[in-house]
């Protein structure tokens, strides 16, 4: 069961992530410009690399506390992007050879996404 220590490592990383997200992704824009979200390339990216290290890096050691896993995947990782998640899921279907799970999780993640974020925008201006 997750206690009040979880939660508080989960949200001390998350508002670290959330903090690093907007410092990079800003940084990105400045020195890339706006001709793509460079900044939220830049995150992703970097977020699906963390979570592939951490997640087989800390497997490895036993002797990190739970807390610091949690509060670095959960938390720093989940503000700083999801899409380290969705990488890592994907990763691991794969890897298991569910190659056609992959295909629809992937298909089914970016379809979902894009065609919400679009009705999302849609309903804002109606």
């Amino acid at each position: 069961m997750i206690g009040g220590w979880s939660w508080f490592a989960i949200a001390v990383g998350g508002g670290a992530g959330a903090v690093a997200r907007f410092m990079v992704a800003r940084q990105m824009g400045h020195w890339l410009g706006t001709y793509l979200p460079y900044g939220t390339l830049t995150v992703n990216a970097l977020g699906s690399w963390m979570l592939g290290f951490l997640s087989v890096y800390l497997m490895d050691r036993p002797e990190v506390s739970p807390l610091i896993r949690l509060g670095l995947a959960v938390g720093f990782l989940g503000a700083f992007t999801t899409f380290s998640t969705f990488s890592y899921e994907s990763m691991v279907l794969i890897q298991e050879g569910a190659f056609g799970r992959a295909l629809i999780s992937i298909g089914a993640n970016l379809f979902l996404c894009l065609g919400l974020c679009y009705l999302g925008m849609l309903s804002a201006r109606w």
